[in-house]
């Protein structure tokens, strides 16, 4: 196996979580191809999520996971299969967001189903991403009475 493909492929999937939880939309894109898809099986908005192409994914993590939705990702266990320029790849996942406009705290679980693609330039980007839930529950922050966020960094700061 391709160790440094391997650990290449680890990175990219690492980049797009910190991007996602830091709201580097502008760095995010870089982790996908233009052609990139993806598929966001989350109860909480309804109906799964199909995106096509690069822009779109972008723009629904732009416009879905603003200032006022606070979010953690966590992914581990790879399995991940190389062949060529391609590759696939598993990953455990858990997640929480605060969505303080909402009044909710959403955590849940999946495995992401990714795949890989090396382009002309070497790097690894994602051509695929998606998950269909393991679980996903939903807290009403009213039911919350002692939460309290101490730290918020897209909170408006006050003028001063």
């Amino acid at each position: 196996m391709d160790l440094a493909a391997l650990e290449e492929i680890r990175r990219v999937k690492y980049r797009y979580l910190r991007c996602v939880d830091m709201k580097l939309w502008d760095e995010i894109a870089e982790v996908f191809t233009p052609e990139a898809t993806a598929d966001y099986g989350t109860p909480a908005l309804g109906e799964p999520v199909r995106l096509t192409g690069r822009d779109a994914v972008v723009a629904f993590l732009r416009g879905k996971l603003g200032p006022g939705i606070i979010t953690a990702h966590f992914a581990s266990q790879p399995e991940i299969d190389i062949e060529g320029d391609t590759a696939s790849g598993t990953w455990c996942f858990e997640d929480t967001v605060i969505a303080t406009g909402y009044g909710v705290v959403i955590k849940g679980a999946a495995f992401y189903e990714d795949r890989y693609a090396r382009g002309e330039d070497g790097r690894w980007r994602i051509s695929h991403t998606g998950y269909v839930r393991t679980y996903e529950m939903m807290l009403s922050l009213a039911d919350l009475p002692s939460l309290k966020i101490t730290a918020n960094r897209w909170a408006a700061q006050p003028a001063g």
